[in-house]
């Protein structure tokens, strides 16, 4: 079987897990409406009362619970009771992850074009 020649060596790819967390949190993300959430949150001043959000959208409470269960999985949020209301807030190390996922992507693109340039 040929091997690939691509460049990348395997220090240099992603491991498995890596892949799966990002999947999931893009996957996530891929919803207007928790896309929406995320950044409500993170504009909210850090931190949003459930039932601040639910004066946002015209969606039932059991759906905006489940969009938040959906962000929290997936490691984008994290979730504090106090007393019967639920606050939520914006995992910052989460999204670190995702911008240093952007970043090595854009620099793979930036060295194709380079190449590109060059031929």
């Amino acid at each position: 079987m040929a091997q690939c020649h691509c460049g990348g060596t395997p220090h240099e790819i992603l491991p498995d897990a890596e892949i799966d967390r990002h999947t999931t949190r893009l996957k996530a993300l891929s919803s207007e409406v928790r896309l929406r959430m995320v950044d409500l949150i993170y504009h909210g001043g850090g931190e949003v009362c459930v039932c601040e959000l639910q004066d946002e959208f015209d969606l039932s409470q059991p759906t905006i619970s489940h969009h938040l269960k959906v962000l929290r999985e997936a490691g984008l949020i994290q979730s504090r009771q106090e007393g019967t209301f639920v606050y939520h807030r914006v995992n910052a190390e989460a999204f670190t992850g995702l911008a240093a996922l952007m970043d090595r992507l854009r620099t793979i693109r930036d060295v194709g074009e380079e190449a590109e340039a060059l031929a």
